[in-house]
């Protein structure tokens, strides 16, 4: 018999599994698994993929405006950006305007991964209908957006 958390006293600790902040996590964690074969094929790390498909959908951006977007402290992507670019997919030069700023920009062989990635599509493995899909991917935004507020209210 499974006891549901309602079920417990007041003082008893939710399980693991109330918590939403570890749904969330060991849903990303699923995504990860099930984007690893194709992921592998094309040579990437998850959070490579991800790189190149906010450079798909804007070209030669600034590195902090890439880390912004993609919510990475520069730490951690220059040394993926490094990583990509010996691999041929981009290349990060100085902006001519403001010699601070260091630009990111895909290679012939980074806009190329694209039709390569085409058959990533995992809306189907979700089992979830069109209309379930887009509330869910709405309200995780919108949980990131609150949580990113109340840290910089907190702040």
């Amino acid at each position: 018999m499974h006891v549901k958390s309602t079920d417990l006293p007041a003082t008893a600790p939710l399980p693991l599994s109330d918590f939403l902040c570890f749904a969330v996590y060991s849903a990303n964690l699923a995504f990860g698994r099930a984007y690893k074969p194709i992921l592998d094929e094309l040579g990437l790390t998850y959070p490579q993929y991800i790189t190149i498909i906010a450079l798909w959908e804007q070209d030669n951006q600034t590195v902090s405006g890439l880390g912004e977007k993609l919510f990475l402290e520069s730490n951690t992507l220059t040394p993926m950006l490094k990583k990509l670019e010996a691999m041929g997919y981009l290349e990060r030069r100085r902006d001519p305007e403001d010699e601070r700023q260091v630009r990111v920009s895909l290679t012939k062989s980074g806009r190329r991964l694209r039709e390569k990635s085409l058959k990533m599509d995992l809306t189907d493995a979700t089992g979830l209908a069109p209309n379930e899909f887009a509330k869910l991917q709405e309200a995780i935004v919108t949980l990131r957006g609150n949580l990113i507020r109340s840290i910089e209210t907190d702040e």
